[in-house]
């Protein structure tokens, strides 16, 4: 691992795991991003084969901190109670104990979401803001991660929402892929964004909302017509936001 990097962050999906060296300072890869594709048989032994595979390549060294964004809440110590896009093998597995096995060392594990959100609070479109932020990532579902003055709220699942009026759950009725499932067009989609950012506006009064997955890179499409009153950005990192804040919050770890 070159020099400029301080930690070295992993992101885990169901369809790739991709790892690189983070440079803490600038909130980026050191070098370039690997990424392989997730096994089809995404059990444990597996997964964490691979999480090894991409430490080998880049040669970490042991005492560099390693980060882990993985899909599902996270709680050290304690048995996983559901997974939606990885083997159902992983249920009832500590999944930080099993990744430092895998690895032979110490890794932090932290929910994909929540690793997204921070890396915008530390580097991103969140920087030097005080306060509540909610940070969204907008994609097959809505995944949410809350910070408060830069200090994580971890696992939030607020993407699961029940919405008024007989909505129903927030990522059934607004995710971007409800938007494409149903042709929605981008001003139609806002209309039910609003319904979801207004409900979380209302309950927990934040800051500011920071909205990611990949639909970010057209935030102008559809941001402007979200009728909420607290201010609401796109996302900065959006691809590099797993590996980075599971980079950075792994470095807090140490």
């Amino acid at each position: 691992m070159i020099e400029t990097a301080q930690a070295f962050g992993v992101d885990i999906g169901g369809s790739g795991i991709k790892g690189a060296p983070v440079d803490l300072e600038k909130g980026d890869f050191a070098e370039p991003r690997l990424k392989i594709l997730t096994p089809e048989e995404s059990t444990p032994d597996a997964v964490g084969a691979i999480v090894k595979q991409l430490l080998d390549h880049f040669e970490v060294p042991a005492d560099a901190p390693v980060g882990i964004a993985f899909p599902a809440p996270i709680k050290p110590g304690k048995p996983l109670d559901f997974m939606a896009n990885l083997d159902q093998s992983w249920i009832g597995v500590d999944v930080q104990k099993c990744f430092s096995d895998a690895c032979g060392r110490p890794v932090t594990v932290v929910n994909d979401a929540d690793a997204a959100g921070l890396a915008e609070v530390q580097f991103g479109a969140a920087k030097g803001q005080d306060g509540l932020v909610i940070a969204t990532t907008l994609g097959t579902g809505i995944g949410t991660a809350l910070i408060y003055n830069g200090v994580l709220i971890p696992n939030s699942e607020l993407g699961h929402l029940e919405l008024l009026k007989g909505k129903g759950d927030a990522e059934k009725y607004a995710a971007a892929s409800i938007r494409e499932k149903e042709s929605l067009g981008y001003k139609r989609w806002a209309k039910r964004l609003t319904k979801y950012y207004g409900l979380m506006e209302h309950y927990f009064n934040p800051d500011l909302f920071v909205v990611g997955g990949g639909v970010s890179r057209m935030s102008e499409k559809f941001l402007p017509y979200i009728d909420i009153k607290t201010p609401i950005v796109p996302a900065k990192l959006r691809n590099s936001a797993g590996i980075v804040g599971a980079a950075y919050y792994a470095s807090t770890k140490k």
